[in-house]
């Protein structure tokens, strides 16, 4: 089996030394399902390295270097360098600490159902987490055929994420899905981000056409429904794309979006550099572009209001990894102390 099929770049042979490469494509608490060059397996972390804090925790679609064993789980030795992820709060850590949930994937799939499912507020929020992680976001818009006004869907959704693309499809009849074609490359990997109960497990079985995760039915006085995948898992498609689906994904935290909020409300922050003062913080004072546009109309208070909100949220995550960080830093400097007596 041929490893690059899975989306492997080249690294520096260094690199390798001492293990070969793999990739992960599910997370079973402390044990990991992966391929490689031996082709589909499990492995467990190597302790040494991973409990001291010295390798990254490895996820679903992290490449690591493993030391292979024919007969039984391969020792996990270290995880590669990531281009692209995601991370939400660590439900373990009390809500301190950081982790990944999905790794080294090339586009996100943020679905949202043309029913009463559709929400710009939570739109708003898969898009930041989606410039934030290093891919190309792609906003979906699944059950086409539950409404007429898929044109009106398309101007609201164009008009809160401005400059993405954006795709209504149905599953079920085959409506829009060509205009996915041009994202279904092997070698690529796709993440899907939604709540449940949007279609996820229908559009990948469109996308694989043949049926390959099972679906259920949504409740239909709310549209809400359950999630049916039970763990992180990569899948391989016939065609060679690669599709990520996980439960965690509809938990995700503003944990870091220094990057990501910034390209999702470029149409707010393009006021800051107007204010007369460069540490304005469009309240009260004179000469605020923000609290203009505001008043002008050009800047809708929604938007400016989810903006705030999900600051506000992104520096609570901050102040939490701030302290997650000098907490580790001194278990780390106790667990030396103690060795050394």
């Amino acid at each position: 089996m041929n490893i690059r099929d899975f989306g492997y770049a080249d690294i520096n042979t260094d690199v390798t030394d001492g293990g070969i490469p793999a990739r992960i494509t599910a997370v079973h608490k402390e044990r990991y399902e992966l391929v490689s060059e031996h082709g589909y397996g499990f492995g467990r972390v190597k302790a040494a390295n991973y409990y001291n804090g010295t390798e990254t925790w490895p996820t679903v679609g992290d490449f690591v270097l493993i030391e292979y064993n024919d007969s039984g789980d391969s020792r996990i030795l270290r995880t590669l360098p990531r281009r692209s992820y995601f991370t939400r709060l660590d439900p373990s850590s009390g809500g301190h600490g950081e982790q990944a949930v999905a790794a080294n994937f090339d586009y996100v799939f943020i679905i949202q159902s043309l029913n009463k499912d559709y929400n710009i507020r939570k739109l708003e929020r898969y898009l930041t987490e989606s410039w934030q992680s290093g891919a190309e976001p792609v906003v979906v818009l699944t059950k086409a055929d539950l409404t007429e006004e898929v044109s009106e869907y398309e101007r609201r959704t164009a008009e809160t994420v401005p400059g993405v693309r954006i795709v209504a499809v149905s599953a079920r009849t085959g409506y829009g899905m060509e205009e996915l074609e041009g994202y279904l490359k092997p070698g690529k990997t796709i993440v899907l981000l939604g709540s449940s109960g949007v279609g996820k497990s229908s559009l990948v079985n469109a996308l694989a056409k043949e049926e390959i995760m099972e679906t259920r039915e949504i409740r239909e006085e709310d549209s809400r429904g359950r999630h049916t995948t039970t763990h992180r898992e990569l899948i391989m498609l016939k065609s060679g794309v690669m599709v990520i689906d996980t439960p965690g994904m509809r938990e995700l935290g503003m944990w870091d979006v220094s990057k990501g909020l910034g390209q999702s409300f470029s149409d707010v922050e393009q006021y800051f550099e107007r204010c007369r003062f460069s540490d304005c913080r469009h309240q009260s004072e004179p000469g605020c572009a923000v609290r203009e546009a505001l008043e002008s109309g050009d800047l809708p208070e929604s938007r400016w209001a989810s903006y705030c909100k999900l600051k506000r949220e992104a520096r609570f995550s901050n102040n939490k990894a701030g302290y997650f960080h000098d907490m580790q830093k001194h278990n780390k400097a106790y667990s030396r102390k103690k060795r050394g007596n």
